[in-house]
């Protein structure tokens, strides 16, 4: 059995193996290109990939990535560690899932990673509290739906990147098809429609407590130009962007 926690550096290279104990891999740098039971993610910064027990993966990082894996220990560690969260977050095990971590989570995260966790005391207290922040973050562990939490946090962080729906089906871990019709079933929008409503809520949020320049706040959201933008505003909410200002 590997040591609970482990920083890895991952390449080139790829890498094809299945094992008897659920593993969760935390993106700290990089990209890295997953694959668990046929269903493919990309794990980056403040990212997680969760791989079931004995379930056959890959993965490979063509520019490189580090990460930091958590190898669950078998028998009875999850109950005594995280005592009534342990059933959540055998939930979460139970099947491959990509997910988004939190501010928080990703502080912890961040901290971990440059603790000694060679320490067996660091190691295993590190984990239990990495899973129950996981366990406290329900939005994160509720078996079955779409990660619309993560989602959302997805698209806040990359709004400025052209982001397409395959961006987002990989996160959740499927493949556009089948989340383009889970999403639509979920949300009663597209995903295109649903991305363009989370810049555009963006865009009001940084209009109204920020005095940056129209044209930059269009850039942070995603539109070329800023004369596209404001017909899009406009659009969305019967008012340009100065005229939103104006009443705040």
């Amino acid at each position: 059995m590997p040591p609970i926690l482990s920083l890895r550096h991952y390449s080139h290279e790829v890498l094809c193996h299945s094992h008897d104990h659920a593993q969760l891999v935390f993106g700290l740098a990089g990209e890295l290109q997953f694959e668990v039971a046929d269903q493919g993610s990309r794990v980056l910064r403040h990212q997680l990939a969760v791989v079931p027990a004995e379930a056959r993966h890959a993965c490979g990082s063509p520019r490189g990535s580090q990460c930091l894996v958590l190898d669950l220990p078998a028998n009875d560690w999850l109950e005594r560690q995280l005592g009534h969260h342990a059933d959540s977050i055998q939930r979460l095990l139970d099947k491959p899932r990509a997910m988004q971590l939190d501010p928080v989570q990703g502080q912890l995260l961040s901290w971990l990673a440059s603790s000694p966790i060679n320490d067996p005391v660091i190691a295993n207290q590190g984990a239990a509290l990495l899973l129950g922040s996981l366990a406290c973050g329900g939005q994160h562990v509720q078996p079955g739906g779409l990660p619309l939490a993560a989602l959302d946090s997805y698209i806040e962080q990359h709004a400025a990147r052209p982001l397409q729906v395959a961006d987002l089906a990989r996160l959740a871990g499927l493949s556009v098809a089948r989340f383009h019709a889970r999403f639509l079933a979920e949300t009663g929008r597209t995903p295109m429609e649903h991305l363009r409503l989370q810049r555009l809520r963006l865009a009001e949020r940084l209009l109204l407590d920020s005095d940056l320049p129209v044209g930059e706040v269009a850039a942070r959201v995603g539109y070329a130009s800023q004369s596209a933008f404001t017909a899009a505003l406009s659009r969305h909410l019967g008012m340009t962007p100065r005229q939103l200002r104006r009443g705040r």
